[in-house]
C-alpha cells in the first residue's frame, strides 16, 4: 500500500524551530515521557512518524529523543518515541516535526492512561459559538460525576476537553468510560451531538470523538503548532474566557511570547493538573 501524502504547511523550518525553543518549557508538563506521534516535514515530504520504523526514518532523531519497545496487536515489536526535556522537543523540531500528537499514557506506565480527551469536531456548517456551548456542556457533565476538566483550542475547528486522571485503570476501562460518557450526551441531546462515525450522519452536529482514548491513538498536545495556514497553535484556555474566544485557531506560532505570558497568568495557573480518579464504570 502506498504511503499517504499530506499537504505541506506554509511554515518555515526556522520559524518552527524558534517557536518550539520558546514554548518547550510550557510543553514539558504535557509532553515529558509521553509517547509521541509526530507530523514531520523532511526531505521534501510530510508524513506521520508513528514509531521508529513507520515510516523508516526514525534514525534521523538526535540522542535526546528516546525510544521504548512496545508490542503491537499484530505481535510485532516497534519502538515508540518520547522526550524527557526541552532538548528533546528541540531535537524533534530539528528533525522537521511540525505537530506533536501524544498518547494518553507515558513511557513509564504505557498500559495505564493518565488523561481522557474528548475532541469536539463540528460539522463545517456550524459556527464556533456552537462549539463553545458544547464544550461548556461537557464541562458540566464531567462536574456531575466529580471530574475537573480543561478546555484547549485545537488549532483546527474544535475544542478538546481534557480530563487528567490517575494512571491506574487500563486502556479498555478508559475507552469504555469515554465512549459511555459521550454516548449518554448524544442520546440526551441528539440534535447537537453524535458519536456516529459516518460523515453523513454528523451533518449539523458535533461529533464527540472519544476514539482518542485507546491504545496507540493520539491527540494534539498543548502548545503544538498545527500544519495549517497561518500556523495556528493548540492553546489551553480558561473556562472563564471561553465566551470571548473567536475561533479554535485564535493563537499561532507568532504568539509565542503571548502564550508564555498567558501560561504564567493566574487565569491559567494549574491548567491540565488535577488529582482525581476515574470513576469505576461498567459501560
Amino acid at each position: 500500500m502506498a504511503e499517504p501524502t499530506y499537504p505541506k504547511p506554509d511554515i518555515s523550518v526556522e520559524a518552527i524551530g524558534i517557536y518550539y525553543r520558546i514554548v518547550a518549557p510550557l510543553m514539558l508538563p504535557f509532553v515529558e515521557g509521553r509517547l509521541l506521534n509526530l507530523f514531520r516535514c523532511s526531505g521534501g515530504r510530510c508524513f506521520f512518524q508513528r514509531n521508529r520504523n513507520h515510516p523508516p526514518s526514525g534514525d534521523l532523531f538526535r540522542e535526546p529523543v528516546r525510544f521504548v519497545p512496545l508490542r503491537q496487536k499484530n505481535g510485532r515489536i516497534e519502538e515508540y518515541l518520547y522526550v524527557l526535556d526541552a532538548q528533546g522537543v528541540a531535537a524533534c523540531a530539528d528533525a522537521g516535526s511540525v505537530e506533536f500528537h501524544g498518547w494518553g499514557s507515558r513511557a513509564g506506565a504505557v498500559e495505564r492512561p493518565d488523561r481522557v480527551v474528548i475532541d469536539l469536531d463540528p460539522d463545517v456548517e456550524l459556527g464556533f459559538d456552537v462549539v463553545r456551548s458544547a464544550a461548556a456542556r461537557l464541562r458540566r457533565g464531567f462536574e456531575v460525576i466529580g471530574l475537573r476538566s480543561f478546555a484547549m483550542l485545537s488549532g483546527g475547528k474544535g475544542i478538546h476537553v481534557v480530563v487528567p486522571i490517575a494512571p491506574e485503570q487500563e486502556w479498555e476501562q478508559v475507552r469504555r468510560f469515554a465512549k459511555s460518557f459521550c454516548t449518554a450526551l448524544a442520546q440526551a441531546d441528539p440534535a447537537r451531538f453524535t458519536v456516529a462515525l459516518p460523515k453523513e450522519q454528523r451533518r449539523g452536529r458535533i461529533f464527540l470523538d472519544f476514539l482518542r482514548n485507546q491504545r496507540t491513538a493520539t491527540a494534539i498536545l498543548p502548545y503544538s503548532a498545527r500544519a495549517r495556514g497561518g500556523a495556528p497553535v493548540a492553546a489551553p484556555i480558561a473556562w472563564s474566557e471561553l465566551e470571548q474566544i473567536a475561533s479554535a485557531s485564535q493563537f499561532g506560532i507568532a504568539d509565542a511570547e503571548l502564550l508564555l505570558r498567558r501560561a504564567r497568568s493566574r487565569r491559567l495557573a494549574g491548567w491540565g493538573r488535577a488529582e482525581q480518579r476515574l470513576p469505576r464504570f461498567a459501560g
